[in-house]
């Protein structure tokens, strides 16, 4: 089992108010799978989402990721894992706008210190997977959204981590961009990557093989796509 959750809760306090975000979540996710979360605003998924991606710890629970428990971990031990066993998509690409498609894709492998030459290498080949090949050197403002966002996937793939995560990956896009990302996301499922993809959009959730749906920081149903 690649992720488990028990009796995850997620509370936050807004003034004198405590505001309960997750209540007691029971989830496991297997290697391999492409799972979907869903929910209305304020459901808990963004919230669920941060504590998946290491983000954010816990109130209570145990989260055990690839059998090592993320829920007690300190914020150098969370970045370590980040790095190493996660890759993230986000909405907004959240790409350096100085930086060339490429040196945006190397920029995990910088962080855990790999050597300049295979670094460099590893980061072309991640790019050639999304189809970006002869466009490694241009910078953000030259690229469109849809390739915009084929960095970001790339740069998510380049440490060969246990999961990529992405957070609405699509909403940025015009229909026919986000389609072309989502089969991107199927060809990466098809290679045996584990995908954990938030939306709020039906279509884009069809696209996994199991939707998780939240409904007031619970697990509402849980099912095939």
């Amino acid at each position: 089992m690649l992720i488990d959750l028990k009796g995850i809760v997620k509370d936050y306090q807004v003034g004198l108010e405590k505001v309960h975000a997750l209540c007691t979540i029971d989830l496991q996710i297997n290697k391999g799978e492409y799972v979907a979360i869903m929910g209305p605003s304020g459901s808990g998924k963004s919230t669920l989402m941060n504590i998946l991606g290491c983000l954010d710890t816990p109130t209570a629970g145990i989260y055990k990721l690839n059998n090592a428990q993320v829920s007690t971990m300190n914020d150098d031990e969370l970045a370590e894992i980040r790095n190493r066993e996660i890759g993230f998509v986000f909405q907004t690409f959240n790409l350096l706008p100085r930086a060339t498609a490429l040196h945006n894709v190397e920029l995990p492998l910088i962080y855990n210190g790999t050597p300049a030459a295979q670094r460099r290498e590893m980061a072309e080949k991640s790019l050639e997977k999304v189809g970006l090949k002869d466009r490694m050197n241009h910078r953000p403002n030259e690229l469109s959204g849809g390739q915009r966002q084929r960095v970001a996937i790339a740069r998510a793939l380049v440490n060969n981590p246990s999961i990529i995560l992405a957070d609405e990956p699509t909403g940025n896009l015009d229909t026919r961009t986000g389609d072309e990302i989502m089969e991107i996301c199927e060809d990466l499922h098809d290679a045996g990557n584990t995908i954990i993809l938030v939306t709020h959009e039906e279509y884009i959730a069809e696209h996994s093989d199991r939707i998780i749906r939240l409904r007031d920081g619970m697990v509402e149903r849980d099912e095939a796509a």
